[in-house]
């Protein structure tokens, strides 16, 4: 049986997916085609290398993301997303989707002429840095003469790679849409996260029905999107979730 695992973005939120693949394992349920969208494309790319989860787990724990030697200098974003490409190098040496245990597929949102790019072949690393590369923080990756930014822009949910191939799709969705009271929209740029959140949420949502499992752990609206101090909490709401929904579907994953 082919099983698709879509994992979408969701910054520190994204080590739910993490907890994910550890109860599905444990259930002796191996995803066997992977699609990912910015952390859900670095975890998505780990798991597809072979990776452990615990390896991607001290992943997400130790790389510094926020590091002054990272900060961008004369590049629109803060930090300069081709700093992240030797931390990668040494889990993909080869640098190629070809050299993956599983089929992969990675979104980007070309920054100039507002297109998706769905990336499955050739070079691995920058797509993966592209796909996770979050507007206005991360500068834009270039690939090919093309400039990428986060995959979540236009694509937060990837299901459509894996429909044709896959008997059955697990979705996790780790961008739950908090709830608020007008009080809390205090600032205009607070409006335009809060308007940009809900088309992301709204798209994403609208594909569950693509899928057979979706796990979407209510709780992390109590995290946000770059909190990665508290990656073994989210770890855990990932691990409990899916727990939960393979108890209510006993029998969705038996051949």
């Amino acid at each position: 049986m082919n099983i698709g695992l879509v994992l979408s973005g969701g910054g520190a939120r994204g080590a739910a997916h993490i907890g994910v693949i550890k109860a599905l394992e444990e259930h002796g349920i191996f995803p066997t085609h992977i699609a990912g969208t910015s952390s859900g494309a670095i975890v998505g790319a780990l798991y597809a290398a072979g990776v452990p989860w615990s390896e991607i787990l001290t992943f997400f724990k130790t790389i510094p993301l926020f590091h002054t030697k990272r900060y961008a200098r004369n590049k629109p974003g803060f930090l300069n997303s081709d700093n992240f490409y030797e931390d990668l190098k040494t889990y993909f040496p080869k640098d190629n989707f070809n050299d993956l245990k599983k089929p992969l597929f990675i979104p980007a949102a070309n920054i100039i002429d507002g297109t998706s790019k769905m990336f499955s072949k050739g070079q691995l690393i920058k797509p993966i840095i592209a796909s996770a590369s979050f507007p206005g923080v991360f500068t834009p990756t270039e690939i090919n003469g093309q400039f990428y930014v986060d995959g979540g822009t236009l694509n937060n949910f990837p299901v459509e790679p894996l429909k044709k191939d896959c008997d059955r799709i697990i979705g996790v969705f780790v961008n739950p849409l908090k709830e608020i009271s007008i009080k809390d929209l205090k600032h205009s740029y607070s409006v335009i996260e809060r308007a940009y959140k809900i088309k992301v949420t709204a798209e994403s949502t609208s594909k569950f029905t693509d899928c057979d499992l979706v796990i979407s752990p209510k709780d992390l609206v109590n995290y946000g999107t770059f909190g990665m101090s508290n990656v073994d909490a989210i770890f855990n709401l990932g691990y409990t979730s899916t727990l939960t929904a393979l108890k209510d579907n006993p029998s969705l994953f038996t051949p």
